[in-house]
């Protein structure tokens, strides 16, 4: 007589905020449909963890620290303790910097590990210059990499760079967006836009160094008939908002603090246009498909964004957007007035910015998510216990 049927259990380590973490969040509901029983492990940041605001069991650290090598080490020695405690089949880390702990739980308890790179961490900028704290890092990924059975990356130039490096391709699943069809735009009276400009946003969870921010704001000074909204988080924002006072510019430049997702789909399809302005500084930015991209294009606005490798494919694929070489204030304050004085290629570009939706949709790419995790899933376990895909 067999066994009676129990669902798998899986916990995600992620070591941002869960709550606006959408990439981990759309990809643990998948496994949750696929009848896993997930948790969701990370650290309490903010006032928004007490809002209860993510669909899952979660558990958060309380931190001593919050940045630099001691808040890393508290937290993985946190998190090492927490999974040797608990009992959970498939062990999911997101990035590089929750990886050891994982890694170290699954072969001490024989549990099924997944990596999911969110992006290429010992490329990242901040790690730029700083010798020692890389070499860690990558010690670390060498070290594990190559022992790793389920591997997904968000690019194919990340996937490649590890194939290179470690002779293993993990599978590509890009962070596209979901459908943001039934979601209204702000009025641009609602939020301070003036009546008539051409309305720029620049959004996401990661308005960090290197990704065009500064250059943005000298270019809103040199331009004229344009506004600007700065919505989400990162470690220059505070930086922005002195430059763009400094500039006397806080009539056109409207900051908004990192929200939900479906209220900053708002703000995103009041706007005209969309920013991905990541330099070519490092190799985890020339790889990158940065997360707001997809946001423009389920959206369905035009984008203007740098010459690195992934975005401009897609962006001349449908043509909805502008290229620029360099993020400079001159070359943004070019391809600005070139939309703004052009107003039929304005319409043509956001003609065409409601087609890569088509392709580029979470509900087509976690189609990838769902075929990867049932082979985690099933081949993993005994018949007997294996769980029920779709209720069947």
């Amino acid at each position: 007589m067999k066994n009676k049927l129990r669902k798998p259990t899986a916990a995600f380590s992620v070591i941002n905020c869960i709550c606006y973490d959408q990439r981990v969040q759309k990809i643990a509901k998948v496994v949750s449909d696929l009848g896993c029983d997930v948790t969701i492990i990370g650290r309490r940041k903010g006032d928004c963890c007490k809002r209860d605001m993510v669909p899952f069991r979660t558990f958060r650290f309380r931190m001593l620290f919050h940045k630099g090598f001691l808040f890393y080490k508290f937290f993985n020695v946190r998190l090492f303790f927490y999974l040797l405690f608990h009992d959970y089949d498939i062990l999911v880390a997101n990035d590089l910097d929750t990886l050891l702990p994982n890694y170290l739980i699954s072969r001490l308890k024989h549990k099924i590990l997944v990596y999911d790179s969110h992006e290429y961490f010992t490329g990242l900028p901040e790690l730029e210059g700083r010798e020692s704290v890389k070499r860690i890092w990558k010690a670390i990924e060498r070290r594990i990499f190559p022992h790793l059975k389920y591997v997904m990356t968000v690019s194919n130039s990340i996937a490649l760079q590890y194939e290179k490096e470690y002779g293993m391709r993990p599978v590509t699943v890009m962070n596209c967006s979901r459908s943001s069809k039934d979601l209204k735009a702000f009025s641009r009276e609602d939020i301070g836009i003036r009546p008539g400009d051409l309305l720029l946003i620049l959004q996401g969870g990661g308005i960090n160094i290197d990704k065009g921010g500064e250059e943005l704001i000298e270019a809103m000074k040199i331009t004229e008939g344009t506004s600007l909204i700065i919505a989400g988080s990162g470690d220059v924002v505070g930086k922005l908002k002195k430059k763009a006072a400094d500039m006397d510019l806080t009539d056109r430049v409207k900051f908004f603090d990192i929200m939900p997702w479906d209220e900053l789909m708002r703000f995103t399809k009041t706007a005209d246009v969309g920013l991905c302005l990541e330099k070519d500084t490092n190799i985890n930015y020339r790889f990158s498909l940065p997360n707001k991209l997809f946001d423009y294009i389920s959206a369905g606005i035009p984008v203007i964004a740098g010459n690195l490798q992934e975005v401009p494919v897609i962006i001349r694929k449908y043509d909805f957007g502008l290229i620029i070489p360099e993020i400079t204030p001159e070359t943004l304050r070019d391809a600005i007035n070139r939309l703004k004085k052009n107003p039929d290629l304005l319409n043509k570009l956001k003609k065409n910015a409601v087609k890569p939706f088509d392709d580029l949709s979470w509900e087509k790419e976690s189609e990838k998510v769902r075929e990867f995790y049932e082979r985690v899933i099933i081949k993993n376990r005994p018949y007997d216990e294996r769980p029920a895909i779709n209720g069947q």
